[in-house]
């Protein structure tokens, strides 16, 4: 028939393919052949086109099984073309019902809904014959159809955005690279967790919108526990005896801190308004774990030392503590 297109070899697929191996196909043959990753190339525009056009039909359960009817009747209505003998009892194919069908195009217009729609001004029959005042005795007047096409219907379309939590934290513009090859510039929103979701209207299958779900990777310093963030900070003995001041990472850069007097190693401490961004536009605060770790290896001069100080020493723990 023609303009028959076949729609699983457009796709390179075989007719029993399933869904998602549809799916998978489409999403490479469409990044090969978008416009974008093809400026100029009408062959590849046009490839594209017959690409969407084919998973279409086929990603839809009853249109692709509308299409395999259709396909078959066709090959049926080939085979009987065929010089071949016929049974007297030879009946018509179960699908004689595409016998209406002019050519493929016909057919697919049905299939998407491309139906032709009479305009609203009633129209007389076909031939109706009208009487006119002058030399003409009677004219024709035949109707006129109107046809409507009708765009695949959009759909909305989600994408997994991986983010370091610093840029989860700050937001601001950011590039992305879809599956189907298409290049964004997103502005983010400061304060993104694992689970969001940000639209991105009209960014979708055929004017759908996009979805991108936030994923904040793993952080090798800090961990965020609700609006907290949670760090672990290491000292040495005698910075945790003496109270000193130790540098902490935080979101916003290093600050000073001062250990409190007789700190334990797993203590917390707290740094106000130093935590994540909350949905109100407030932080919560950082908690500061002490570790304190001893040394692997210490030289002469220290070993004389820890053990005068050992020496002098009143506090045992195993005794006081």
């Amino acid at each position: 028939m023609q303009n028959f297109r076949d729609y699983y070899k457009i796709l390179g697929v075989p007719r029993d393919a399933s869904t998602e191996e549809i799916k998978r196909s489409y999403r490479r043959l469409a990044r090969k052949y978008h416009p974008d990753m093809n400026p100029g190339d009408k062959s590849a525009e046009e490839r594209f086109k017959d690409i969407g056009e084919a998973y279409n039909v086929l990603s839809d359960s009853a249109k692709r099984s509308q299409y395999d009817q259709f396909s078959r009747f066709l090959n049926q209505k080939k085979a009987k073309r065929r010089p071949v003998a016929r049974s007297p009892r030879s009946t018509a194919p179960a699908d004689a019902r595409f016998e209406q069908y002019a050519d493929f195009n016909s057919f697919l217009d049905d299939l998407l809904n491309r139906r032709p729609n009479a305009r609203s001004t009633p129209q007389p029959p076909p031939g109706t014959r009208l009487r006119v005042d002058g030399p003409e005795a009677f004219r024709t007047r035949t109707t006129k159809t109107a046809y409507t096409v009708s765009r695949p219907a959009p759909q909305d379309v989600e994408a997994l955005l991986t983010l370091p939590l610093e840029k989860a934290y700050s937001g601001g513009r950011e590039r992305i690279r879809l599956e189907d090859g298409r290049s964004l510039e997103v502005t983010m929103p400061p304060g993104m967790v694992t689970g969001q979701r940000i639209r991105l209207k009209g960014q979708g299958n055929q004017g759908g919108d996009l979805y991108l779900k936030i994923t904040v990777a793993p952080h090798p310093l800090f961990r965020i526990e609700g609006a907290d963030i949670v760090c672990t900070v290491p000292v040495t003995p005698s910075e945790a005896v003496l109270a000193a001041k130790v540098e902490v990472k935080t979101l916003d850069g290093l600050v000073k801190v001062g250990l409190p007097k007789g700190v334990k190693s797993g203590q917390r401490l707290r740094l106000a308004g130093k935590g994540y961004l909350t949905r109100d536009g407030q932080r919560g605060d950082q908690l500061v774990e002490v570790q304190i770790v001893t040394p692997p290896e210490i030289s002469a001069e220290e070993r004389e030392l820890y053990e005068k100080l050992r020496s002098l020493e009143t506090f045992n723990p195993r005794r006081d503590g």
